[in-house]
């Protein structure tokens, strides 16, 4: 958090993340053009949003694109905003980008867990339910299998797809379709990709890369993972439910 709250207190590095939640994913060079700096002052502000966890770089060819990643501020909100005042939307975790013809989320998260814990709570029917909005994700997770998102007893379809790539407990590749509103349903298909790098013995980071939307895509498929990645880590690090607006929304 310290590092969060230092890194927001630049007015330079907060335009920063504003250029990012505008349109995300850009370059070193299109944000230099942006602002009235030097190429190695941009850098440095960069540097200081990635080492705060506020900025995550993905290399696509020769080039390094960087992604606002809004589940620190999230984090922060959840912590001390949500206790004293009622829910307001998220607005970092409905953002606009656009990359070639397709939009690219990427979501990264530190968690006090092992590898092992972190996928059996992402696969784990029950596990999932207590941080993914109370639904439940059924499946055998083997490559080519299918998965199925549901909510009460199963009577409530969400959501289903394909497991793509299947590699316990690193990587997670999966094709999915959503289907909890008509809106979720006419943006079809996209890909979400879950990385799990061990970092220490007893942490893991979680990437969460949710691709191949279409450019300018209903934020209702892509807005809810802070709350999601929030959920997941408060429950692997206290064993307890975050009760975010909509944490539990099927839950009953």
């Amino acid at each position: 958090m310290d590092e969060v709250f230092r890194a927001l207190a630049d007015p330079t590095r907060r335009s920063l993340l504003d250029e990012l939640f505008r349109d995300d994913g850009q370059t070193l060079g299109s944000l230099e053009r942006r602002f009235p700096m030097t190429r190695f002052g941009v850098m440095k502000h960069l540097k200081q949003l990635e080492e705060a966890g506020l900025v995550v770089t993905k290399r696509h060819g020769r080039e390094k694109h960087h992604y606002l990643n809004p589940v620190p501020i999230r984090l922060v909100h959840d912590r001390w905003v949500s206790k004293y005042a009622e829910p307001w939307a998220a607005g970092l975790s409905e953002l606009k980008s656009q990359l070639e013809e397709e939009m690219e989320k990427v979501f990264e998260i530190y968690i006090k867990t092992t590898p092992e814990r972190l996928w059996e709570a992402i696969t784990d029917p029950e596990l999932r339910s207590k941080y993914n909005f109370g639904a439940r994700v059924a499946s055998d997770w083997t490559p080519g299998s299918s998965f199925e998102i549901s909510a009460g007893d199963g009577t409530i379809a969400l959501g289903n797809g394909e497991n793509l790539e299947v590699d316990p407990p690193r990587r997670l590749v999966q094709s999915a379709n959503f289907l909890w509103s008509d809106e979720a349903k006419a943006e079809g298909t996209s890909r979400i990709t879950w990385d799990i790098e061990a970092i220490a013995d007893d942490s893991c980071r979680l990437t969460v890369t949710h691709d191949q939307m279409r450019d300018g895509a209903n934020p209702e498929i892509y807005g809810g993972w802070p709350m999601i990645l929030s959920g997941l880590k408060t429950l692997l690090e206290t064993g307890e439910v975050l009760t975010t607006p909509g944490s539990l929304m099927y839950a009953s």
